[in-house]
């Protein structure tokens, strides 16, 4: 069921489109200063969740407050339509599984499918986007399946090919058996998962010998039957050791680990006079002829296995490069579904991550096995379909990313990182251990590889159609479609005379996304002026992943074509958790839907929680609760602040743009002052992008506003005709509206806008953020104030200890501070009498009121005083205040042969009797809780009193109608009424008070006495 909230935010964005507000707020920068945004672009073939909520919410904020702030902020919107998530969703839809089953279905008919399956939920998007109310353009948005972005992908990697940064190569790359491709390092850094494994101990048998074997460990048992070569550490020292009937060679640094007590070392030597010794492989399903012999390498330590390392070539890097090294064998026992290949006869057909326990059995069978153990470690996964990655050896298309790190580096430190260790750490890191972009995808869905080949070893990228065109052979059609099977069909001349085919691979969806500077503009091709005035960006903001995503394609692919960084400042979001802190997901049942929660509590509601619960680079803890509270707290406490100004000026028909007159009282000046200290503060924090604080200084004044300002001077909008004091009060009000909806519109576009409207006419996002008035700050009266809130404040935490009703007057209360406190709260004791309902403030010395107790703090005391803490305890249970007085003076005093200190000693006000102690920040009170006759009766008629306001209210008479007050009750209860009828009068909007029966009179209980009310 929609909320109030929510249908008035659906009247708001009909005014936005009929005025078409959005863009009149960016043409009306035309010619300011640009803040550049890039809009990350999502995928729209899955629906959006509470972290797309997060972070369209923090984009459409900085980008309505930039703008406000007098930039002209333009807003792209993106779409994501290549790459694997697409191909897995179409693979569900259409019932079938990897690449075999694409090529019998046609790839043809599966890229159409692809390309109807991006745009799946983009009703759902928009409606999401605009229900949010994140401003941005999405009828002109960037789409990276369109050609005109396609053919700016390819200058950009005709750009790097020219650079000789794009060269096809022969090495291990991770790789994802189901969706049968290689993967990217930033792919990968996405997708790690703890998993548990087992690791084997295998025994390698020496050649020559029956019972002397080395020992090879290794984390991936399933790799053994490829074992080409066992490795060892030219420098570690290394021993052969007799255990029972056979001999063992292991690093002499493990060998108490492996062998407990119960081995007799043999023999002892350094690594490299291993090299070359040969041995008999546990498995032989294989044939090597160059291998199965010791070689030296120097990544083996003796930190952990045995120090011997079994290397298999193709599943490892550094394998792969010792194989090459020695002149070894090169051996794949894997096919491309990650599955044993026929010459590994008893496991052939079987997935290898699945076969570790098969390999350890068969092992042991041939007593090969000296140990196995289950571990627990960080394993990768493919970010798109969950799979466990395995590395493979194998070829593929690569950029030399090598070549640009220190660059990548340097422009990282130019990049202004919220939050600032991002800089060196998280991406930081990742940029240190940066290696060559795979480039590369063995699938159909993306943008097809530009290069070209022949037979005899040349290459051509073309840059451009028209460059495609002018290399082929043959027509190139006008509407030439950039995707495969289309271009795989066109053929280029080769300088040999020969035909050029195009390499197979579409490439890394990454590097479309990291494109988007460029080919959102059609760059160099379209608007050149425009991409410069939108390059670099001032600010991209994404979810903490994108550090190995987004946030490292747009700086890599940015270094390669400009040298530059693409991005002055990136903001690193937090991810949404739910309030256990666990990680949402469907599957867990814990995964807020962010268009449901709008529908229930208003867009502005999911705003403000987001926006004010934590700094949006933490991980939030989230619930429907934390928006609910956000729209309690503050969205219906604005909200009603407003209808009270409305009701009343509405009465008094007043005109706020036209007359701001009258006398302003202290309290005009204190919501002003406040009104523009909040000011300052907020444009502070903006300027540094703390939300966070921003926002919460907000709700602080918010609460000031209506809690105190408002309630404080009701009486004075309740004043019949309109004096100065009044007139003060609406224009005061007025203007603070007015300025908190400015404040606010960045924050809760919709509330802010509505008020702004019915108070102006005009839409609050056509404004200039505010901006402070150091005249209209008074420090003083501020901190004057927040003295008076805090001994109001503690006044209440004195009454709800004592159970003691508001509306039960009380004698007095006593203010304990500073001498400069009692000055500054002598001009506010008429208020704090009238906010705390007590007769009497007392602001002098008020020490007289208290006594003292003082008991040992054995932490502090006890390691000092040891054995004589007893004694202590029992000399401070007879201490005198005169002694308390000597210690609080002196800071130390001695008694009972002990010298004790301030800091050893608990010391604690007792109040006297009938007096309750409150204390706060430097300031205590002492409420007098004693009731005599007479404060019992005004809290009675004070109760009377409420009951005929909830009367009214459920009768549903106007505010400012006076009304004649007919109560029946007993004697002794009219008697005390009587006393009070100028209170009556004062507090109750009435023409007369008639102590008689009324016919349709409500009955009423109060404090235990029966009285009908009737109002006419």
């Amino acid at each position: 069921m929609q909320d109030k909230a929510a249908l008035k935010e659906q009247k708001i964005r009909e005014y936005w489109q009929e005025n078409d507000t959005f863009h009149t707020s960016v043409r009306n920068r035309e010619g300011k200063k640009p803040y550049v945004f890039y809009e990350g672009p999502p995928t729209a073939n899955g629906m959006p969740h509470a972290g797309h909520a997060l972070g369209r919410t923090i984009k459409d904020f900085i980008a309505r407050y930039k703008t406000m702030d007098g930039y002209q902020v333009k807003r792209k919107a993106g779409w994501d339509t290549h790459g694997l998530p697409v191909e897995l969703e179409v693979e569900k839809q259409l019932k079938i599984s990897g690449k075999e089953q694409i090529e019998t279905y046609g790839v043809e008919r599966f890229i159409e499918k692809c390309k109807e399956s991006v745009f799946t939920y983009e009703r759902e998007w928009k409606q999401f986007t605009e229900a949010l109310g994140y401003w941005v353009d999405m009828e002109d948005p960037y789409i990276t399946l369109d050609n005109s972005y396609i053919e700016s992908v390819w200058h950009i990697l005709s750009h790097i090919h020219g650079e000789g940064l794009l060269y096809k190569g022969h090495r291990v790359v991770p790789y994802c058996p189901h969706c049968e491709t290689s993967l990217s390092s930033h792919e990968v850094a996405q997708g790690y998962k703890d998993v548990s494994d087992l690791s084997a101990t295998a025994k390698f048998l020496v050649e020559g010998t029956t019972d002397e074997y080395l020992l090879g460990w290794t984390t991936t048992p399933w790799t053994l039957p490829a074992n080409v070569a066992i490795a060892v550490h030219p420098e570690l020292n290394y021993v052969t050791v007799q255990q029972e009937n056979e001999k063992y060679i292991v690093a002499e640094g493990l060998a108490k680990k492996l062998f407990k007590e119960d081995f007799q070392v043999v023999e002892s030597r350094k690594g490299k006079d291993l090299a070359g010794v040969r041995y008999e492989a546990p498995f032989s399903y294989v044939q090597i002829d160059k291998g199965h012999q010791v070689v030296l390498a120097d990544f083996v330590t003796d930190q952990s296995g045995t120090g011997l390392v079994h290397i298999a070539p193709a599943y490892g890097e550094d394998d792969y490069r010792v194989v090459q090294d020695n002149d070894l064998d090169f051996v794949h026992i894997v096919d491309g579904k990650g599955r044993y290949i026929e010459e590994i006869t008893p496991l052939a057909g079987r997935f290898v991550k699945d076969c570790d326990v098969d390999i350890i059995k068969l092992l042991a069978e041939k007593n090969r096995l000296f140990h196995k153990e289950k571990y627990t470690h960080s394993y990768p996964h493919c970010w798109r379909c969950d799979s466990p990655l395995l590395y493979y050896a194998m070829e593929g298309w690569f950029i030399r990313m090598t070549d640009v790190k220190e660059k990548m580096q340097e422009n990282n430190r130019q990049v202004e990182w919220h939050p600032g260790h991002m800089q060196e750490g998280r991406f930081g890191k990742f940029l240190d251990n940066m290696v060559d972009w795979n480039i590369g995808r063995n699938r159909y869905w993306g943008t097809p590889l530009n290069v070209w080949t022949c037979k005899c070893g040349k290459e051509k990228a073309p840059g451009s159609i028209a460059e495609l065109r002018q290399e082929a052979i043959g027509s190139v059609p006008e509407d030439v479609e950039l995707h495969k099977p289309y271009v795989d069909q066109i053929q280029l001349r080769c300088e040999c005379g020969d035909t050029m085919q195009r390499t197979s691979e579409v490439i890394d969806v990454w590097f479309d996304s990291g494109s988007m500077p460029f080919a959102q503009y059609h760059y160099p091709f379209g608007d050149k002026k425009l991409f410069e005035s939108q390059y670099p960006a001032d600010v991209v903001i994404e979810g903490v992943d994108q550090t190995r995503g987004w946030f490292y394609s747009l700086l890599a692919v940015s270094t390669l074509v400009t040298g530059k960084a693409p991005y002055k400042r990136v903001l690193s979001l937090g991810h949404i958790l739910d309030e256990n802190g666990q990680k949402m997901s469907k599957s867990k049942g814990n995964a807020l839907n962010p268009t449901e929660l709008m529908e229930t509590y208003g867009a502005d509601a999911l705003r403000w929680a987001l926006l004010s619960d934590s700094a949006p680079w933490n991980n939030k803890r989230f619930s429907e609760r934390t928006v609910a509270q956000a729209k309690s707290k503050m969205i219906d406490t604005l909200s009603n602040v407003f209808s009270f100004y409305q009701l009343y000026q509405q009465i008094d028909q007043f005109d706020g743009e036209k007359d701001n007159g009258g006398v302003r009282s202290t309290l005009d000046e204190w919501i002003l002052s406040r009104l523009h200290s909040v000011t300052k503060q907020v444009n502070d924090y903006l300027e540094q992008y703390d939300i966070t604080n921003a926002a919460r200084e907000l709700g602080t004044f918010l609460d000031e506003l209506s809690n105190w300002y408002v309630r404080r001077s009701r009486q004075r909008f309740w004043s019949s005709g309109m004096t100065e004091d009044k007139r003060a009060a609406f224009s005061t009000l007025y203007e603070v509206l007015k300025k908190t909806a400015q404040l606010l519109a960045p924050f809760t576009p919709y509330i802010a806008e509505d008020i702004h409207l019915q108070l102006t006419g005009n839409s609050v996002h056509l404004t200039d953020y505010p901006k402070p008035c150091d005249e209209l700050i008074n420090t003083q009266l501020e901190e004057d104030m927040t003295t008076v809130l805090q001994v109001v404040e503690l006044t209440r935490a004195a009454r709800n200890t004592a159970g003691i009703k508001t509306k039960q007057p009380l004698a007095a209360v006593y203010v304990l501070g500073e001498n400069c406190v009692a000055e500054r709260l002598a001009g506010y004791a008429a208020t704090i009498k009238e906010e705390t309902n007590v007769k009497e403030i007392k602001l002098e010395n008020n020490d007289h009121l208290f006594t003292h107790s003082a008991k040992l703090d054995f932490a502090v005391a006890g390691p000092r005083l040891g054995k004589r803490v007893g004694e202590a305890k029992q000399a401070l249970a007879q201490i005198e205040q005169v002694q308390i007085k000597e210690l609080l003076e002196k800071g130390k005093i001695a008694i009972s042969n002990l010298e004790l200190t301030k800091a050893e000693v608990i010391i604690e006000k007792v109040p006297s009797n009938q007096l309750l102690l409150s204390e706060g920040n430097g300031l205590s009170v002492l409420l007098d809780t004693k009731l005599t006759t007479e404060l019992k009766e005004e809290g009675f008629v004070r109760e009377v009193i409420r009951e005929v306001q909830t009367y009214r209210k459920e009768l549903d008479l106007p505010v400012e109608k006076r009304v004649n007050l007919y109560i029946d009750a007993s004697p002794t209860v009219i008697d005390v009424l009587q006393k009070y009828t100028d209170m009556l009068h004062h507090n109750l909007v009435l023409q007369e008070v008639l102590y008689k029966q009324y016919e349709k009179a409500k009955g009423v209980e109060v404090e235990g006495e029966h009285l009908q009310l009737g109002v006419e």
